[in-house]
């Protein structure tokens, strides 16, 4: 198991510089300058060549891009993203400002989506065919195709306009107040976790389908143990194992998902924080933001894998 975790973390680690690669090229890539777009906001007529290069020397553009590209690696090493163009402001502070916010939705859409799903997937794999699993099982199917950001506006139009029930926009922190951290958060976290919770619901049912149709399963019926029994001590652990592999596919799911519901919601988040980065060719922000994801992603990748082992024995690391 400790060599096997050594391998994959190498494996990572390749992949991150990858990573960093794809980003900082692909960024330098996109049309635009942001030089003429920070200036642009003051004088952009009145600027002179001189003027424009002194400003390019500032931010570090006019230099080869693979020294620029070793200079980002070394800060990284260090800790240091750099600073944002537009505001000067350390990437640092940026990322931890909106990291919060992300984590916050993140981890409550994540654990809504997998307590729902789980216990729902097992109910229409034993009540197969049955009014349940039929009704269960085309609520999945609908959400699995509903875009979320039209979920969100509907929702908004709903519970926010024509009941007032809930806010449509912005974030409050748990610790300012909780209930209307709580109210704030129903919609986005919803509207996140759709997509996961129908996948997740149709994985589960699929997956204790064919575990409860094994022999040992049938041994368990014939021995007279309870319902229960049977599929929590016997059948779950078996059929959890695809579950699992897509709980950590989720998390890139709702990475993704963020920059689009935090956007609808205004959520000062990690989501919307690289929306105007990139929308504002902010290379620092934007480098930085896309490797915070990067890396849980990875990570996600290696908690999934390591996990196996201890779900199924038949799993062996040589």
């Amino acid at each position: 198991m400790f060599a096997y975790i050594i391998r994959r973390l190498i494996v990572a680690v390749a992949v991150l510089i990858l990573v960093t690669l794809i980003i900082f090229f692909i960024m330098r890539l996109l049309p635009g300058d942001p030089v003429l777009l920070f200036i642009s906001q003051e004088r952009y007529e009145e600027i002179t060549f001189e003027e424009l290069a002194a400003a390019r020397q500032k931010f570090g553009l006019d230099r080869p891009l693979t020294v620029q590209y070793f200079d980002w690696l070394g800060g990284l090493v260090r800790g240091d993203l750099g600073n944002s163009i537009f505001t000067g402001s350390p990437v640092t502070k940026e990322i931890a400002r909106a990291l919060p916010i992300s984590l916050f939705l993140g981890v409550l859409a994540w654990i809504f989506s997998h307590a729902i799903a789980v216990p729902a997937g097992i109910v229409c794999a034993v009540r197969r065919g049955k009014w349940m699993d039929t009704v269960l099982t085309v609520l999945a199917n609908i959400g699995i195709t509903a875009p979320i950001f039209w979920v969100g506006v509907i929702l908004i139009y709903i519970f926010g306009f024509s009941l007032e029930w809930l806010p449509i926009y912005g974030y409050t922190s748990p610790f300012d107040d909780f209930v209307m951290s709580i109210k704030r958060a129903i919609l986005p976290v919803f509207c996140l976790s759709l997509g996961i919770l129908s996948g997740c619901v149709r994985q589960t049912r699929s997956a204790m389908l064919e575990v409860i149709r094994q022999d040992y399963i049938r041994t368990a019926w014939s021995k007279g143990l309870r319902e229960r029994t049977v599929i929590v001590r016997h059948a779950l652990k078996n059929g959890i194992i695809p579950v699992v592999t897509l709980a950590g596919m989720s998390i890139p799911m709702i990475l993704g998902g963020s920059v689009l519901i935090e956007n609808v919601f205004a959520i000062p988040g990690m989501g919307r924080l690289a929306t105007e980065a990139l929308f504002s060719r902010d290379y620092a922000i934007t480098q930085g933001v896309a490797l915070l994801m990067a890396i849980a992603v990875i990570l996600s990748n290696l908690v999934v894998d390591i996990s196996y082992g201890w779900l199924d024995p038949r799993v062996r690391y040589d």
